[in-house]
Formats: structure tokens, sequence, C-alpha cells
């Protein structure tokens, strides 16, 4: 096999799916047209949808999803303005805001969430149960080793 990088193979199938998203999911809302959410829109969305009953803080989605203060709060003041979440001041600790999601993001996570499991089918298409575990035992064992550097 020829050398190949990983890292801009990453990055083109991200792109790749990222443009079937886009090119097969059109959202529409009861309430008004909305902009079409990002892949990590729509997983924030299920983590709430899957936590309803539970305070969710900002703090919280960055350590789910091992992502920097930043870049979830430019991602949350999207989804605000774009009318999916509210942040809401807690009673007990005024630094830290509650995500809340309106009702709308309901009917919109289930539309995604139903284009995320068809493209998880397409991406598993003709791979063997054996090349599969390979495939997350690899993508673990990266995941750890850029863990374990960022770290020092």
């Amino acid at each position: 096999m020829k050398e190949e990088k990983i890292l801009f193979q990453i990055k083109s199938l991200e792109q790749k799916i990222y443009q079937y998203f886009l090119q097969n999911h059109s959202l529409t809302c009861t309430y008004q047209k909305i902009s079409k959410p990002t892949p990590t829109q729509i997983q924030i969305i299920e983590y709430l949808v899957r936590h309803m009953n539970d305070e969710v803080y900002q703090r919280d989605l960055e350590k789910v999803f091992s992502l920097k203060r930043a870049t979830i709060s430019g991602v949350l003041q999207t989804m605000e303005k774009n009318g999916l979440i509210s942040r809401v001041v807690d009673e007990t600790d005024t630094r830290k805001k509650k995500i809340l999601l309106q009702e709308k993001t309901k009917e919109i996570f289930l539309q995604g969430k139903a284009k995320i499991e068809e493209i998880e089918q397409i991406l598993l298409q003709n791979i063997s149960e054996e090349e599969l575990e390979n495939f997350w035992k690899t993508l673990n064992q990266m995941k750890k080793n850029m863990e374990s550097v960022l770290k020092k």
C-alpha cells in the first residue's frame, strides 16, 4: 500500500460525510425555516435529549465531546441564535448557565438522527465485523496516543 497521510484521509472522509449530510438533509420546521444544523450541533442536541431530566452545562459538553471551551461556546452561541437552545443562569451559581432545549429542537433532532443513522449504514457497507473491530481498535489507539501527548 502506498504511503497515505492519516490526517488527510480522516479530513477527506469527514468532508464527504458532511457534504452528503447537507445534500440530503433539508430541514424545515413548523415554526420557521432554520439554517441546517451541523453534525456537531446534532450530537449536542442528542446529548441534551438523552439528559433532559438533568441539568446540563457547557462544561459537561466540553468533557463529553472533548472540545475546547471556545469551540463549544461558539457552537452554543450559534445554536442559541438559531433558537435551538436557550442558556439560563443557574440559580445557585451565576457563573454557570444551564443549557435547555427549545421545543422545536426535538423535531429537528428526530430528522437529523434519522439522517445520521442512514449515513452510518452507508459507511458500514461492505465492511466485515473483523474489519470493523480492527478499525475500532486502531481508532481507539490513535485517540490514546493523542491523549497521552495532550496531557504533557
